[in-house]
């Protein structure tokens, strides 16, 4: 059974398609927020009482339990009148009055009726909604909560291209009052993650969308189409005169296009176009290692000579391969070899040429101070997504993958600094976690180790 326990660790990496954003009333951008910190209107008393800590809206807040809290509060004496007890409810959750947190709990209400309109491409609903109420251009839908133009641009309900009736609803939100800048160009952002949707882009950018912007101030529009792996929207951005080397300075995700390319978490076909697209524009990358950047890239031409060619033996770590980390795990490729990257990244050709060249398949990657690390490349290849990996663990193993070595390795990335010793088996048992299946390669460890 493997074993749990943590240590000081940085923090894992979190993607921004897995990001949970959950806006509360008392941050200052939400309607009728006040800031925490300002205490209550005086009190009659010489003594005023202790300010009441603000709590959180739930997520769907119901007006007739507030007011019935509000009546709580005046039967047991703690409000002079029901006016009075509103008004304490009203602060008890950050708003200035008992009409701001209800205008704010209607339009929830009223957003979710809107989001209702959109998801089934009812634009004459929607006209009227935001024709009645225009606070709703600003409601809080879509990715981070950055309003409705956001989630008409990510078309995720219906899961599909942007129809004509999407892009006409898109059209009018903007002519009305819709900010096309809404969280950082959050609607072009969430638009990028897919090549179906650049008639959504060419809309947004000839609304006057960014390419360049950052949404929520740290993650670069370009960087969308390098998480998803999609080539297509990338060269699109890259026409459209978006920078790749990304050289602003942000909190969150430093490099460039191609280094967020080379450390997503995707695994896809179609990472070695998108790498050639961004080598073709010159983007730099801190990742300029000949071998591993021609075998991400697929060619395995390249890949032989460098071998050939290359000094140092096949069975090599690398330091500076600080990405790898993917499906719900931290483990990254830092102090691996190409092997455990062709593992990681299932590239089964790579893996042959590595491994007939003499490459170990139970080759360790290296050990962090306080021994964690140390993986084999088969712990890669079977804790990827959907069974990405499994033709790359079936290679590995007739091969002679050891099945019952133990790792000290990095455990979920939402638990920094937890830490599980573990078989492979073991751990692709737990990575992917649910909903991202990988049956198939946990029955055939399950087979090999009996």
């Amino acid at each position: 059974m493997p074993t749990r326990s943590s240590k000081k660790s940085r923090s894992s990496p979190k993607a921004s398609g897995q990001s949970s954003d959950k806006s509360q009333p008392v941050s200052r951008s939400s309607p009728g927020a006040i800031p925490t910190s300002k205490s209550s209107p005086p009190s009659e008393t010489s003594q005023p009482p202790a300010p009441e800590t603000t709590r959180s809206l739930p997520e769907r807040p119901d007006l007739r339990h507030l007011k019935d809290q509000a009546k709580d509060l005046l039967r047991s004496g703690g409000a002079g009148s029901l006016t009075d007890a509103q008004f304490k409810i009203a602060r008890r959750y950050g708003f200035a009055s008992w009409p701001r947190v209800k205008s704010h709990v209607d339009s929830l209400h009223e957003a979710g009726r809107l989001k209702q309109a959109i998801d089934a491409n009812d634009l004459a609903a929607v006209k009227v909604m935001m024709a009645r109420n225009p606070e709703l251009h600003r409601a809080p839908l879509g990715y981070g909560k950055n309003g409705p133009l956001t989630w008409v641009a990510e078309c995720r309900v219906p899961w599909e291209p942007p129809s004509a009736a999407r892009l006409a609803m898109a059209e009018w939100m903007i002519d009305h009052g819709s900010d096309v800048h809404q969280g950082g160009d959050g609607p072009l952002m969430r638009a990028a993650l897919l090549a179906s949707r650049i008639p959504m882009m060419e809309l947004l950018v000839a609304r006057g969308a960014d390419v360049n912007a950052l949404w929520s101030g740290y993650f670069p529009i370009i960087f969308a189409p390098c998480e998803t792996l999609e080539p297509a929207s990338i060269r699109w951005l890259l026409d459209h005169d978006a920078d790749p080397r990304c050289w602003a300075p942000r909190a969150k995700y430093p490099g460039t296009a191609l280094d967020y390319v080379i450390s997503t978490y995707s695994r896809s076909e179609q990472l070695g176009e998108c790498i050639d697209v961004l080598l073709a524009a010159g983007c730099p990358t801190r990742y300029n290692i000949p071998p591993l950047l021609a075998m991400l890239r697929g060619d395995l031409d390249e890949l032989a000579k460098l071998l050939e060619a290359e000094a140092s033996p096949v069975d090599r770590g690398y330091p500076e391969l600080a990405f790898g980390a993917t499906a719900t795990r931290s483990l990254s490729l830092r102090g691996a070899t190409l092997l455990h990257v062709a593992a990681e990244y299932g590239l089964v050709e790579a893996a042959k040429l590595l491994l007939d060249r003499g490459a170990d398949v139970n080759v360790r990657a290296a050990t962090d101070g306080v021994g964690v690390g140390g993986q084999t490349p088969i712990f890669h290849a079977v804790t990827q997504f959907y069974d990405w990996g499994l033709p790359v663990a079936r290679l590995l193993i007739d091969r002679g993958a050891d099945l019952t070595v133990r790792a000290k390795l990095p455990g979920h990335y939402q638990r920094p600094g937890e830490v599980v010793e573990c078989t492979p088996l073991e751990y692709a048992q737990m990575f992917p976690s649910e909903p991202y299946d990988n049956a198939k390669t946990v029955n055939m460890l399950r087979e090999g180790a009996e």
